[in-house]
């Protein structure tokens, strides 16, 4: 039987997100330098490693896309708390791989590593489905930005703590211990949530039990044990997604949720590529790049490559920081007095605009209007993730809520396959380009919010099956 949340429960579905994404973000700025090295251990020309590092790097998103909502649906059988275990311990496993392929200089190694904490990873909507069962509906958005909070907060540090890692090993050597590390981190979050998370699924919902929310607080025994002789375990459950659009607001938040992941992923992918041409165009474009590049070069990293990775990480680092502050404490504090329809909208708003001052700032080679930009960018996004979040689950009937989170989570690791493609392919036409095109494409989801926010209601309103269909 599971019992009611503990009041610290959502601090530490926060804790245990947060570490576990630290790790994360320690290892993924890392991979290109490794994924180069050891495919250059094959003698590949250039154009052909430079395909195996994209495959490497997209690995972990195509895994989460797939695993995503199988997930979210063994969490609605058998409970969260089983299921984030088992993801902190996949973590775990895959992190101290990724120290082993490291020390073995195993490209293969890389590979199964990323694979395989991405199938691990997946589990975050999971951490989402016991936010959505612990927190009442007009607190859910609130709830749903600790989620946000935490893989900000992990890009943030992530990164940082990965460079110390590294450079523990030498300068310029290949140092296993970002990998060791991380796994170290995943160990204490698994360690945290098996000491102190409780379930948050009631035990009349659990589908062992073969109970239906709309069906009271048991359900016949024939249907009981239908459901435990067929479990539903392809890695794209169509029947799923088909009974989630059988709703058609579920259908258009899914669809919306692609957008908007799908346009930030755009901005994240060439943001690198960006700062490299504003380096490389020399000073005097701008102060505070001036003065990034001269503090880099004070303390011996005068190479241009060297200097670009320090604007890089700075930058990638304000990034971090920028999303944090934007979903721990502005989202947060906005979320119990605006419902979420008008969040979202608004959020979508200001991301549009944001990409679009970022498509100016590409057109003129402007470093200052390109960090305005992607503040203006990052706020809006901080905006709209968490409401989509939100609406998903209120829209979603209380036995399903972790396979519709588990779609709307898989649709954004399919956004974040796509988003880099277009984005780098659009940018290879012109620097300015992914950006503007974001901004369309956002622009088209705004209108989406507006009509989903007009129709429909929560799905344990009784009218809700006759007004959604």
């Amino acid at each position: 039987m599971s019992q009611p949340p503990r009041k610290g429960s959502l601090l530490v579905i926060f804790l245990t997100v947060f570490i576990d994404l630290l790790g994360f973000g320690m290892v993924l700025p890392l991979l290109p330098i490794y994924g180069k090295q050891f495919a250059a251990d094959y003698g590949w020309e250039s154009h052909r490693v430079g395909w195996v590092v994209g495959l490497l790097m997209s690995s972990f998103s195509a895994m989460q896309f797939l695993f995503l909502p199988i997930w979210g649906r063994a969490s609605d059988r058998w409970g969260r708390r089983p299921i984030l275990l088992i993801g902190l311990a996949g973590s775990t496993v895959f992190y101290f791989g990724f120290g082993i392929a490291t020390v073995s200089r195993s490209l293969a190694g890389l590979f199964l590593t990323r694979i395989g904490a991405g199938i691990a990873g997946a589990t975050i909507a999971t951490a989402a489905a016991y936010i959505a069962d612990s927190t009442p509906k007009e607190k859910r958005a609130k709830g749903m930005a600790l989620i946000g909070a935490a893989f900000a907060l992990g890009f943030t540090l992530g990164p940082s703590l990965g460079v110390v890692s590294l450079l523990a090993g030498g300068k310029l050597a290949l140092s296993p211990w970002p990998g060791y590390t991380a796994a170290g981190l995943s160990l204490v979050a698994f360690l945290l949530a098996a000491v102190l998370l409780p379930e948050s699924l009631r035990a009349d919902l659990l589908r062992s039990e073969g109970t239906r929310s709309n069906s009271g607080p048991t359900a016949d025994a024939s249907d009981a044990q239908d459901r435990r002789k067929a479990p539903r375990w392809s890695l794209l459950d169509f029947a799923a997604l088909r009974q989630a659009l059988a709703t058609p607001t579920i259908g258009l938040l899914l669809l919306t949720s692609f957008i908007a992941v799908f346009s930030f992923a755009n901005f994240e992918s060439t943001l690198s590529l960006q700062l490299e041409n504003l380096v490389l165009a020399g000073p005097g474009r701008s102060t505070v790049l001036d003065g990034l590049i001269g503090w880099a070069q004070r303390r011996g990293y005068s190479s241009p490559d060297d200097t670009k990775l320090v604007v890089i990480f700075a930058v990638f680092g304000f990034l971090g920081l920028t999303l944090t502050l934007a979903q721990g404490f502005l989202v947060r504090r906005l979320a119990d007095k605006l419902p979420e329809g008008l969040m979202a909208a608004a959020g979508g708003v200001t991301a549009s605009i944001g990409l679009a001052l970022l498509g100016l700032a590409a057109y003129r080679g402007s470093f200052n209007l390109l960090v305005v930009g992607m503040v203006v960018d990052v706020v809006g996004f901080a905006f709209v993730n968490p409401s989509l979040q939100s609406l998903l689950s209120r829209r979603s009937r209380a036995d399903e809520q972790g396979g519709v989170l588990g779609l709307g989570q898989s649709v954004a690791s399919l956004a974040r396959i796509l988003g880099p493609v277009a984005g780098v392919s659009l940018f290879a036409y012109r620097p300015e380009a992914p950006y503007y095109a974001a901004a369309g494409v956002m622009a088209i989801a705004v209108l989406a919010i507006v009509w989903v926010s007009r129709h429909g209601q929560d799905a344990s309103e009784p009218s809700a099956s006759r007004r959604d269909g």
